[in-house]
């Protein structure tokens, strides 16, 4: 089987003045590359909804949770947080 995909170049100021089409080309099939300068630097391509909900609980029994990961944090990590270091 053969199959061609459709990919458009597009800088960013012609993307911003575009976007809805661009919106409704990548919802059809088609690949929006998006350049800064004639650079590639994004992607637009269309999210296809999953058929049916994810399940919980993949991983369940892979792995357990520590007691010690409930305490408290220290008061030097709490400082550093707060101070932005």
């Amino acid at each position: 089987m053969v199959s061609f995909m459709i990919m458009i170049r597009v800088n960013i100021h012609e993307a911003k003045a575009r976007l809805s089409e661009y919106l409704a080309r990548a919802e059809a099939g088609e690949r929006v590359v998006i350049c800064r300068r004639n650079v590639p630097v994004a992607e637009l391509n269309a999210v296809r909804p999953r058929a049916e909900p994810r399940p919980f609980g993949l991983a369940k029994g892979l792995f357990d949770v520590p007691g010690e990961f409930f305490d408290p944090l220290p008061d030097e990590l709490l400082k550093k947080f707060e101070d932005g270091e």
